[in-house]
């Protein structure tokens, strides 16, 4: 419920504008309220101040009325309860009261709706606890003929307690049925190389394990579910308010404020090790190359977090934590001392101290290998446009390509393949400083704030870093920053894009820190109060239209396994609408190659691709399994249908085996630098290894190669 995200806008990074930690401690903030008398109310004063600064400074502000009020509960409802297993109908029609009176609540700065719409959520939660213990308590019966819808959208809200008690009965025996499944699969192994153990287990001893299982997720997650705070669920609501005006308005509680700059940066300062939350237990995952722990060397994956101490202080235990609260006493400021009462898988308990220091997420930044295929290519990876806005000095995205620009020109790369696939976006700057890279000085993307004239933001230089040939990637998870590149180049005509329609995201956001907001009074003792992430402008492409909705259609379009998903901006709630602005005065690139020379010959490429053609077959199976939403809950069925799956998916493995590997290799700059540095030469080769079979990188190959 509380960390409800959609699951595309995942991969959506806010395109940051330039000085976006704007202070505001102006004299006209646009977040001023009133100073409140008597007994201050926190979520009160977050609601008034969130509604001041939507109404104030967001780009297409709502009108605040009962349409709002209409949206606002529909979105909330979606959320509060996403896959419709606790609420019923009749709660919700309870909770139909509030909903044409929303507006009016906060104006008030009241939140009634969200009072009476929590208890109902948390006491429903408490009551399902007993359902799934009672359910699971029993064997499921596998013959029997039924089927569970799995798609929340198409799921029918259940009308009383006794039809919701039935919906989590087929829910389970739905889980319980995948675990059976799985184990049965590997019982199956077993007996292939002679494991009498495994193989021996019974149908039903391998059904009551499978449910156990079942048992033990659901144990974990009701203790999540009952770690929520009253903070956690008001961000819920929060955000279902903010989120009619668009999808990328989003308040931010502090912790996630924190998380989300750690996106930005790719940096923060703690002991570098992954951590997971397991019955109850914090629960070592992975220790990050290079990091402190690393160094340190006795903290290992596999080891369960007792305590944390800072320092010589007291040790306080996180067992039964929450895994944020735990995360957050872990972590802390560069040179600090956290003290580790571990316990090993062998039993043993350790203190393990470790110094903190700067993590460094090395797989955000920007990573070249060169290709060798009769020509030299260079290709770039950028996971997304980064800037650390904080402190000076640190890494961004445009810097850190052009240095890799540099170093694939000493190399000898005729042509380079950016790769912006599933880069959901980033800082603006750094956007249009790296389309300049490829250009002489001129317009990179048109800029609007409500009720001004488009700003033209420009590429000053009239160096061209490189001008050779240029072939862009991008597909439907490439979004906002990565589309003004994309559209800044084509409308140059200076690179080919090669790949699917992009996201459609055309906003900028700022990120208003709510503290800076509420200085002195009676503020001070509530906070923090965290951050508001605001959509203040449109960008619009050098030609004059927008990616809003729309995207950036490709030259050359490839095949793509999500074709067929409802995953672009368009398909979000409360998107802006697409317009188009005049065009800025820019000047062409004049290319040597021929537009429809290159479709034509990747076109042919693509016709005799089995790889491609198996793409295109499983993202057609892939919507037929998507529209065919209803699984069957009998096990032979079932598993009929998963081994037919996993054929198809064995089909195009093997096709993808069966591919000449692309010659690559790290760059002989990286691997001197690094020198004995172990880690980083691993890293520098498995990357360079990593793109060999990636069809769509031997696509863009052949492309450059076509205008070489």
């Amino acid at each position: 419920m509380f960390s409800y995200r959609s699951k595309i806008l995942i991969y959506i990074t806010v395109l940051l504008a330039v000085g976006v930690l704007a202070s505001l401690k102006l004299h006209k903030s646009p977040f001023a309220i009133d100073t409140p008398t008597g007994t201050v109310d926190k979520n009160t004063v977050l609601l008034k101040v969130v509604m001041q600064g939507l109404n104030s400074a967001h780009f297409q502000p709502e009108k605040v009325d009962d349409n709002f009020s209409k949206k606002v509960f529909d979105l909330y409802m979606k959320r509060l309860d996403v896959n419709k297993k606790f609420l019923t109908e009749a709660d919700v029609t309870a909770l139909k009261k509030h909903q044409l009176a929303i507006d009016d609540q906060v104006k008030l700065g009241t939140h009634d709706f969200f009072e009476q719409a929590s208890k109902l959520y948390t006491d429903r939660v408490k009551e399902t606890e007993a359902y799934y213990k009672e359910i699971l308590a029993k064997p499921f019966d596998f013959d029997k003929e039924e089927t569970i819808e799995t798609d929340p959208d198409k799921v029918t809200r259940p009308t009383d307690k006794a039809a919701l008690k039935e919906a989590w009965r087929k829910y389970l025996k739905y889980q319980t049925l995948g675990q059976l499944s799985e184990m049965m699969d590997i019982q199956e192994k077993a007996k292939e190389r002679g494991d009498a153990k495994e193989a021996g287990k019974t149908f039903a001893q391998l059904e009551e394990e499978a449910r156990k299982k079942v048992t033990k997720t659901y144990d974990d997650f009701y203790r999540r579910q009952n770690q929520a705070t009253k903070e956690d669920q008001f961000s819920l609501y929060m955000n279902a308010i903010t989120n009619t005006y668009d999808p990328h308005t989003e308040y931010f509680a502090p912790e996630d404020k924190a998380s989300f700059d750690i996106e930005m940066t790719g940096r923060l300062e703690g002991i570098g090790a992954s951590l997971q939350e397991r019955e109850g237990q914090i629960k070592v995952a992975e220790i990050v190359p290079g990091s402190a722990s690393y160094r340190q060397g006795e903290l290992k994956a596999g080891d369960v977090i007792l305590k944390v101490a800072q320092a010589n202080q007291e040790p306080v235990s996180v067992e039964g934590m929450r895994l944020d609260n735990a995360i957050k006493m872990i972590r802390g400021k560069k040179g600090t001392e956290v003290r580790l009462t571990v316990k090993k898988p062998d039993g043993t308990i350790k203190i393990v101290p470790i110094i903190r220091e700067v993590v460094i997420l090395e797989e955000t930044y920007a990573q070249s290998a060169l290709i060798n295929e009769d020509a030299k290519v260079g290709y770039i990876r950028l996971p997304k446009f980064y800037a650390d806005f904080k402190r000076s000095g640190g890494r961004n995205s445009g810097e850190d390509v052009r240095k890799e620009v540099e170093k694939l020109k000493r190399e000898g790369a005729k042509g380079i393949i950016l790769d912006l696939r599933t880069n959901g976006g980033g800082s603006l700057s750094d956007a249009v400083e790296m389309s300049g890279l490829f250009i002489p000085q001129g317009p990179i993307v048109q800029v609007e704030t409500s009720g001004s004239q488009p700003q033209v933001l420009e590429d000053k230089d009239p160096a061209v870093q490189f001008d050779g040939p240029l072939v862009v990637m991008v597909n439907s998870f490439s979004a906002s920053a990565s589309e003004i590149v994309a559209a800044a180049l084509q409308d140059y005509n200076r690179a080919v894009i090669v790949g699917s329609p992009t996201y459609g995201k055309g906003t900028v956001q700022q990120v208003f820190d709510l503290d800076q907001a509420l200085q002195g009074g009676p503020y001070s003792a509530l906070k923090p109060f965290g951050s508001l992430k605001l959509t203040t402008q449109k960008f619009y492409r050098i030609n004059g239209g927008a990616t809003q909705l729309r995207g950036v259609t490709p030259d050359i379009t490839l095949p793509d396994f999500y074709s067929y998903l409802e995953q672009g901006e368009k398909d979000q709630d409360y998107p802006l609408p697409w317009d188009e602005i005049k065009p800025a005065r820019f000047k062409p690139w004049t290319p040597n190659w021929n537009m429809q020379s290159l479709k034509a010959k990747s076109q042919q490429r693509l016709a005799t691709n089995q790889s491609f053609k198996q793409v295109t077959q499983q993202a057609e199976r892939m919507k037929k399994r998507i529209e065919a939403s209803s699984q069957s809950l009998k096990l032979a069925t079932f598993r009929a249908d998963l081994k037919k799956n996993r054929e198809e998916t064995k089909r195009y493995e093997s096709l993808e085996k069966s591919m000449p590997s692309l010659k690559t290799s790290a760059l002989a700059t990286d691997l001197a630098t690094a020198k004995s540095d172990t880690i980083k030469v691993g890293r520098y080769n498995k990357f360079a290894k990593n793109i060999q079979k990636d069809i769509y990188v031997h696509e863009a190959v052949a492309i450059v190669k076509d205008q070489l």
